[in-house]
């Protein structure tokens, strides 16, 4: 039985245009760095070493704090280390700094370790991006007289690597990665969420931030009905913020909002990412990445049957549009009205929204050694080999 909420989303599907978005532009080849259509950038199509991938961003605030990349190829520093795809969703916040710095050191971490331990691993992970956190904050302390507001930016990390049939799915923050896995007896595609996420309004979180701080009261506090970690963010785990992992940084001239009473010894946030490890089935169909500007408006299971009932080509696009369509419908105003809001102000209807789809190709992640070409896209154009300008 077709619900009305799977047709609310997949009849678009059938749609031969896509609203004007892009449609001009269409990326059926020639574009190796992807397109950008006013607010709008977007990779439709492109292959990975196991697989096919689609890519978009759309922009909500005055600078784009999302940043991503999709990286394809050797996994070490060296071209006969283990091959395999690395993606990597960077949502930013207070500014865009972190996540630019995330976009260009955190794979080459990974690289780093991988080289050294000669192998992929969780621990691979964990260290390159502690390596990240504490190269950014040894650039916050060297520019901290002039700049001193770097101190209060930070970004949730998203990272997604199949290596030798094997994925690792790591997450510090509330960005997400979902998995459509095939059913075979249900004839059906079903979400499966892979990420854990670090955000004060789940209780677990407050927990165990109570229970890292037992001595600190005020450690998460429900200000204008919204759980927040020392009443200023939501997020319990980041790269940067440094103000709530340094107390030297917790001062003027650090504006007064970042700032709270008393001092602390040990971080507030972590860096540390929580990470799963699994091991590739052919029941595994794609996988989904995504910053939390998409979840607000569609669920695990409304994206996944989007990705499993469309064309490929352009999937990343296909939801984006349908959580563009959601945010206008919950402020009762035509997409096509959300359309026209410029940046900045199109932040009081949706956040910045990051989207990358991976699907699997079995065959490929089964052959451990395949050369394929090498593939490197940072999404919205942030520089790098094969990007797009905006």
């Amino acid at each position: 039985m077709v619900t009305t909420t799977w047709k609310k989303f997949v009849y678009p599907c059938w749609k031969p245009s896509f609203d004007n978005e892009g449609e001009n532009s269409s990326s059926r080849g020639g574009d190796p760095g992807g397109r950008v259509d006013g607010l709008l950038w977007y990779k439709d199509s492109g292959h990975h070493v196991n697989g096919e991938f689609s890519m978009a961003v759309i922009q909500a605030n005055n600078i784009l704090e999302d940043q991503s990349q999709l990286e394809s190829g050797s996994m070490s520093l060296v071209e006969t280390g283990p091959q395999g795809t690395f993606v990597g969703i960077y949502d930013g916040h207070a500014g865009a700094e972190t996540a630019r710095f995330i976009n260009g050191r955190l794979f080459e971490n990974v690289k780093k370790f991988t080289s050294e331990d000669q192998a992929m691993s969780a621990d691979v992970i964990r260290k390159a991006y502690l390596a990240t956190e504490e190269e950014f904050l040894s650039l916050v302390r060297k520019e901290w007289q002039t700049r001193p507001q770097i101190a209060s930016v930070g970004s949730c990390c998203l990272v997604g690597i199949i290596c030798s049939g094997m994925l690792y799915i790591a997450n510090a923050g509330d960005s997400r990665a979902v998995l459509g896995k095939q059913e075979r007896a249900l004839k059906e595609v079903k979400a499966v969420q892979l990420s854990s996420e670090h955000n004060a309004s789940l209780e677990s979180v407050r927990e165990e931030l109570r229970s890292l701080h037992p001595d600190d009261p005020n450690v998460v506090v429900l200000k204008h009905k919204v759980w927040r970690v020392k009443g200023i963010i939501q997020v319990s785990r980041s790269i940067g913020d440094a103000y709530l992992k340094r107390a030297e940084f917790n001062r003027e001239p650090l504006l007064p909002k970042f700032r709270f009473p008393g001092t602390f010894e040990k971080p507030i946030l972590l860096a540390e990412p929580s990470i799963i490890v699994q091991k590739l089935v052919p029941e595994d169909q794609f996988l989904i990445f995504a910053s939390d500007g998409l979840w607000e408006h569609l669920s695990n299971q409304e994206a996944v049957d989007i990705v499993s009932s469309c064309e490929r080509h352009g999937i990343a696009r296909k939801l984006v549009k349908a959580a563009l369509q959601e945010a206008a419908k919950k402020r009762e105003m035509r997409y096509a009205d959300l359309k026209r809001i410029d940046r900045g102000v199109r932040r009081h209807f949706h956040d910045d929204i990051t989207v990358i789809v991976l699907f699997l190709d079995s065959h490929l992640i089964s052959r451990s050694s395949f050369r394929a070409p090498v593939v490197s896209i940072k999404g919205g154009g942030g520089g790098g080999s094969g990007d797009a300008n905006t």
